[in-house]
């Protein structure tokens, strides 16, 4: 037995057959019989497959005939193993050989061993070729605790094999209880306790027990509890009192077997019970954890079992000599990693060095492997995003490589392709002279991977790849709107790497780039009933479940998984997703110049096929956040509805009440005696356009700048310019020509041009009032944005129809009166518009004083 708890007998039928029985096996990968000349690295690797015959299953107590290749001969093979093909390991062995030079070399030592103390002419009907594995007996203690014997009544002695899927810290105890015990059936039991000391090597000793304690030694050198036969006794120069004795020991696949001899009857009566093997007798059993060997007491200590009964501690009657085989099939340990754990260390380099293989995980292998930090061949954990720095001083002849390959050692060699994580030729050094290599795991890199030398294979391990802090993985984090996803990116030339963690419990997790729900752009990643992770990508156009569409938005390196109802997903997509502009997904391009608006949603369940309303989310954020792509930093995307409905309503107020009522006053007022539509226009107009300033010096400010790319800050812009001409223009207007004098050009041109600028800066203002309408709209998705412009509309209808209204009327007042030009572009000539619109008082002084000339008269005596 190598690996994967290997055990069984062969026999060779003929020339081109044998058969295989009793056969125990893990299963493998493609695990094939094979043929070498001897059981070592060079020519185990350099061997051949002698059968067509596969076993990738379990075997349990199983026999078979296996067929020879028409190529193969006996002569040919001198070791016939069990080989995973895909591994290149040696799950177990026969050495084929006709004489007794076979017993030094028929259980080559792959695992601490002290084989030489193991006579092979000993083994009793099946001969002199069985192993240490094996035995003629088998007894079921507990699911995870065997006991093997093979009884030699004739010599006095029998062979015991304890075999337990326990840690490598625990031990195996058995024993026989004393005979005249009662109810306390291990009080005065005499058992053996073996395991496996801290450097890896088997051991077994011999314990009494007085008490249900660990041992204790009294003051005056007296001992109770479970103590060693030893610490009772004394001293055992000779082995008189430690009546166990150890054949073999190896632990493998996470299972740990100890075989020991004691004999029938010991010359120690004090603390050793007779085994009568004719007769029925009690035996007991423990697992349990071990204290080691400390100042104070020189021995491995058991301590107490600590569990139920039949699983941890038990009793049973036992007769030796009857024959007994409950074990069907291997032992199949829940962590089969007995290896030392190397746990990298961003701030404290791995030295890498060269050193026996004693403990090497995937036999056979070369004499000289790769100790880590003093550790031969460890499973070495990394973390993504941490940088690992080695120190590499194992000679010149070996360079260091991350590899996707197990074997390593170049598999180009092999006509097989691998992965170079890093390392290669370079990576080489002594201790004189030791080179560093730096590696940093990252998205992409596979959970496990491997260190190995480039020049020699199997001489490094596996490396355990983990997620890291998402922090260490990702240059940049923000936490989004009400703290309760995080949001992460890198950049890079043409894609960006996301990832995003809820902070919360879910069953689903999602975030969208957009300003709402509506219109945006979202990625949701999820969790299956199997544990199979999902990240999928949608156009959401609106608020049921039947306006969310999948696209086919280009994702790589999709991970999604599932913490203690924490989730966090993973990818990479193109800034650019595409260039087909039918396709929606074509147009979810990201600007790392510009803001990106990131919102987010957490709900109870999510599926791949059909969305209903129960896949809609419980809970969303408030507001997008504005993600600064290339600062790494993010603000919050403020709710400005309130402060753009102020800035509508003064904008209403001035472009659909105020200024067109002025205008409305200098069209249609001019009849009434005075100056009346004069003072309403002026004060009108005036009031208006502060409105407009203020509306306008609001909106900038509260927006913190003006964005001219709309079409409604074009429109307000212009608007707002034709407004404040008006006044500069109206303190230019040339003087106007005396009654019956013909009107001057630049009157004439002056009236044609605040006709013209006034009624275009009510137009475009209207034409601004609509497209606010609709940038409202657009930028939160309000829905009532289409009542505001029906009633924006309606607005302007009925100011059209009075305007209608109004010019009728006019009309017909005038429609005996001649004018001397047209009456469209001042209105009624019969009136007097010399007044100064920018100085009234001054204009009513200079009226004054025209009319005081007019009236004065001469009065002179009538003589008759």
């Amino acid at each position: 037995m190598v690996r994967h708890q290997v055990r069984g007998f062969l026999t060779i039928v003929d020339d081109c057959s044998f058969r295989v029985s009793q056969f125990d096996m893990l299963s493998g990968s493609d695990v094939r019989f094979w043929g070498s000349i001897a059981p070592d690295f060079d020519n185990f690797t350099n061997g051949f497959m002698i059968s067509d015959y596969k076993l990738n299953e379990t075997y349990k107590n199983a026999s078979f005939i296996v067929k020879l290749s028409r190529n193969v001969t006996w002569d040919r093979i001198q070791v016939l193993s069990i080989c995973d093909l895909l591994t290149e390991s040696d799950f177990g062995h026969v050495i084929l050989s006709n004489g007794s030079d076979l017993a030094p070399t028929l259980s080559p030592d792959l695992a601490p061993s002290p084989a030489s103390n193991y006579s092979m002419g000993e083994e009793g009907i099946f001969g002199p070729f069985r192993v240490p594995t094996m035995f003629d007996n088998c007894k079921v203690l507990s699911n995870d605790y065997r006991i093997r014997w093979s009884l030699s009544a004739e010599r006095d002695f029998i062979d015991i094999g304890l075999e337990a899927a326990i840690a490598i810290q625990n031990y195996m105890a058995f024993g026989w209880a004393d005979p005249k015990a009662n109810s306390e059936v291990m009080i005065g039991g005499d058992v053996a306790v073996a395991g496996f000391t801290e450097e890896g090597m088997p051991f077994v000793d011999d314990f009494y027990i007085t008490k249900y304690s660990e041992c204790t030694i009294n003051k005056d050198g007296s001992a109770h509890g479970v103590c060693p036969d030893t610490i009772y006794e004394g001293s055992d120069p000779v082995g008189l009192v430690n009546n166990t004795k150890l054949i073999y020991g190896h632990r493998k696949d996470g299972v740990s077997f100890i075989r020991y001899r004691r004999p029938m009857v010991s010359v120690d009566t004090k603390y050793d019970l007779p085994v009568n093997y004719t007769e029925n007798m009690t035996v007991i059993w423990a697992l349990g954890l071990m204290r080691p060997p400390d100042t104070f007491r020189p021995y491995y200590s058991p301590q107490n079992h600590g569990g139920p009964m039949s699983v941890t501690y038990g009793h049973l009657v036992l007769n030796v000599s009857e024959q007994v085989n409950e074990c069907l099939g291997p032992l199949d340990a829940a962590n089969k990693e007995d290896q030392d754990l190397v746990i990298a260390d961003a701030n404290k380099p791995l030295v890498v060095t060269t050193g026996p293989a004693v403990h090497y995980p995937n036999p056979p292998n070369p004499s000289k492997v790769l100790y880590i930090n003093k550790k031969e061949a460890p499973v070495l954990k990394v973390e993504r995003g941490v940088p690992v720095r080695f120190s590499v001083q194992a000679g010149h002849d070996v360079a260091l490589y991350i590899t996707s390959d197990l074997i390593g050692g170049n598999a180009t060699l092999r006509n097989k392709t691998e992965t170079i994580y890093a390392g290669g030729p370079e990576a080489e050094g002594v201790l004189a002279s030791p080179m560093e290599l730096i590696w940093e795991p990252d998205r992409n890199t596979p959970d496990q991977v491997y260190y190995q030398s480039l020049y020699q294979k199997k001489m490094g391990w596996r490396v355990q790849v983990v997620d890291g802090g998402l922090s260490d993985m990702y240059n940049n984090s923000v936490l989004l709107d009400d703290q309760q996803v995080t949001f992460f990116w890198t950049l890079s030339k043409d894609s960006i790497s996301i990832a995003a963690r809820g902070e919360k419990k879910s069953g689903y997790i999602a975030i969208g780039f957009g300003i709402g729900m509506v219109n945006s752009y979202a990625y949701v990643g999820w969790v299956d009933d199997t544990g199979k992770g999902h990240v999928n990508s949608y156009w959401i156009d609106g608020r049921d479940a039947s306006r969310v569409h999948p696209t086919n938005e280009y994702l790589t390196n999709i991970r999604c998984k599932s913490e203690n109802g924490i989730i966090t997903f993973e990818f990479i997509r193109p800034l650019k997703p595409c260039s087909h502009n039918n396709r929606v997904e074509c147009k979810n391009i990201i600007d790392p110049t510009t803001p990106l608006k990131v919102i987010w949603a957490l709900g109870t369940k999510w599926s791949d096929e059909h969305l209903n309303e129960k896949n809609m989310h419980s809970e969303t954020s408030h507001r997008p956040i504005r993600v600064l792509l290339m600062g790494g930093s993010a603000e919050a995307e403020q709710d400005l509805r309130p402060v753009l409905a102020v800035h509508g309503f003064m904008m209403f107020l001035s472009w659909g009440i105020l200024l067109p009522g002025g205008i409305l006053a200098a069209r249609y007022l001019k009849h009434v005696k005075g100056d009346s539509w004069y003072q309403i226009h002026v004060s009108l107009q005036y009031s208006g356009l502060a409105i407009l300033l203020l509306g306008l010096l609001f909106a900038v400010a509260e927006l913190r700048g003006l964005n001219i790319s709309s079409a409604h800050v074009k429109f307000g812009l212009a608007a707002i310019f034709l407004a404040c001409v008006q006044p500069v223009n109206a303190s230019m207007r040339p003087k106007k020509s005396a009654n019956g004098e013909e009107v001057s050009s630049k009157r004439r041109l002056w009236e044609y041009f605040h006709f013209i600028a006034g009624r275009s800066a009510i137009i475009v203002g209207i034409a601004a009032l609509f497209s606010g309408m609709k940038h409202l709209g657009d930028r939160y998705g309000d829905e009532n944005v289409h009542g505001y412009i029906w009633a924006l509309i309606l607005w302007f209808v009925i100011g059209t129809m009075i305007v209608m209204y109004l010019e009728y009327h006019e009309k017909q007042r005038r429609r005996d009166r001649v004018f001397g030009r047209s009456n469209w572009v001042l209105g009624n000539l019969e009136e007097d518009d010399s007044s100064d619109l920018l100085n009234p008082a001054r204009a009513s002084s200079q009226k004054d004083k025209q009319h005081s000339g007019l009236m004065e008269v001469q009065l002179e005596p009538l003589n008759r």
